[in-house]
Formats: C-alpha cells, sequence, structure tokens
C-alpha cells in the first residue's frame, strides 16, 4: 500500500477511536494501532498541525478532542446548488 495511503488510514483510525473516547494510554493505543509510541505521537503532531484540537485528559485515560471537529480526506462528488428562483 503506498505510504501517503497507510498514513491517511492510520488517521482514521486515530479519529475514530479519538471520538470514542476509547484510546486508553498512548502505550496502548500505539500497541493497538500497531505502531511505536514514537510514530502515534509523530502522527498526532501532524494531526494537530491540520488543527486537530487533540489533548490527552488523564481522568478518561484517552484521547479526546477539546472541541467538535470533523476530519475528512479524499475526493468527493460536488453537489451541484441550481437555483430555481428565476
Amino acid at each position: 500500500m503506498n505510504i501517503i495511503i497507510k498514513h491517511i488510514e492510520i488517521i482514521k483510525r486515530i479519529d475514530h477511536l479519538i471520538r470514542l473516547e476509547a484510546t486508553g494510554s498512548p502505550e496502548d493505543f500505539a500497541s493497538r494501532l500497531e505502531i511505536s509510541k514514537a510514530k502515534l505521537y509523530r502522527i498526532i503532531g501532524v494531526m494537530k498541525k491540520l488543527n486537530a484540537p487533540i489533548e490527552y485528559d488523564n481522568h478518561l485515560e484517552s484521547f479526546v478532542y477539546v472541541e467538535s471537529v470533523a476530519f475528512a480526506f479524499g475526493f468527493y462528488k460536488e453537489q451541484k446548488n441550481y437555483d430555481n428562483s428565476g
């Protein structure tokens, strides 16, 4: 698999588990993703550079989004907006 696509797939998995507030500790999260803890932090750093408001919540023992955000990557068909007013 292309390295860029692989990284995007990892980001999608990270995003999904953060939304569920089910990442566990950084060590557990990295293990679950089958990557090193260092790689996990590098990817989270990239996500933060893309404006993902990620923090670790010690009480929940999970990474969380501190504000509501959406992640989407790919190409989607444009919705044509036809104005029928006149």
